[in-house]
């Protein structure tokens, strides 16, 4: 079994052109190699990418009802963030971009995160997690700390 796989995530949106804005506000870039009139190819991480494909060619890949994130919650999608400062920078960014927010803030201790309702409803995650606790595992990490 590979020990790195590469993870592309499709997302339908109804205005292609104003969640490239969006998330291009957030940071992230777009490989135009793959970035046509009807998608685009959101670059994560050198090993996770998101398609935002336009509903109509959303719908050519699957035989299911595309689902709308505005009533339903279809996935929740998670990204790191190297801080917990990171964190709030994405999350504020995102909500200054027209996001919603999702939740209140999870804050664990070793553990921080904030989410958002993306333009289109996706439901976002931006999380830090103490390495500590990424070597330990969360639950023995909590125990070391009382």
């Amino acid at each position: 079994m590979p020990t790195s796989r590469l993870i592309f995530i499709n997302l339908p949106v109804a205005d292609l052109h104003a969640s490239m804005a969006f998330f291009g506000k957030l940071g992230f870039a777009f490989d135009e190699k793959f970035t046509d009139e009807s998608c685009a190819c959101m670059v994560v991480s050198d090993q996770a990418y998101v398609m935002l494909l336009h509903r109509d060619r959303f719908a050519d890949f699957t035989t299911k009802q595309v689902a709308d994130a505005t009533t339903a919650t279809e996935s929740i999608l998670c990204v790191s963030a190297e801080s917990r400062a990171d964190v709030d920078q994405l999350a504020d960014s995102a909500l200054a971009a027209g996001a919603a927010t999702a939740g209140d803030p999870m804050d664990h201790g070793f553990m921080y995160g904030r989410s958002f309702h993306d333009l289109d409803g996706h439901l976002w995650e931006v999380m830090w997690m103490d390495q500590a606790a990424v070597e330990a595992g969360p639950s023995e990490f909590a125990g070391q700390q009382a």
